[in-house]
């Protein structure tokens, strides 16, 4: 039987660049660890993952009327992210918890 898929990363939002770019080195690097580890999870690993605490976002509605989801990204970090297909499109990073849901 063979491995599942890993995850594939969009990091292609403006908004998410622009604001990568803005965090301090040892931010960024915190930030560039988690992809990496999401670039070589499945997604059943990302949704078992704890530390990545993958919640829904209830409150808000994603490209297409899709589900909105929010992930710990690196230390004091979330993103806001939806799956489309294998792809795990990443849209913002948040310094905290609250800001991902508004």
């Amino acid at each position: 039987m063979s491995e599942p898929a890993p995850v594939r990363l969009d990091l292609n939002s403006p908004v998410f660049q622009r604001q990568l770019f803005a965090l301090p080195k040892d931010s960024q690097s915190a930030v560039l660890n988690a992809l990496r580890k999401l670039a070589g999870m499945s997604w059943l690993q990302v949704y078992a993952d704890a530390g990545l605490r993958w919640e829904a976002i209830l409150s808000r509605v994603g490209p297409r009327g899709g589900r909105l989801y929010s992930l710990r990204i690196g230390r004091g970090f979330r993103a806001v992210a939806y799956r489309d297909g294998e792809w795990l499109r990443l849209l913002t990073l948040h310094p905290d918890h609250d800001t991902a849901y508004r």
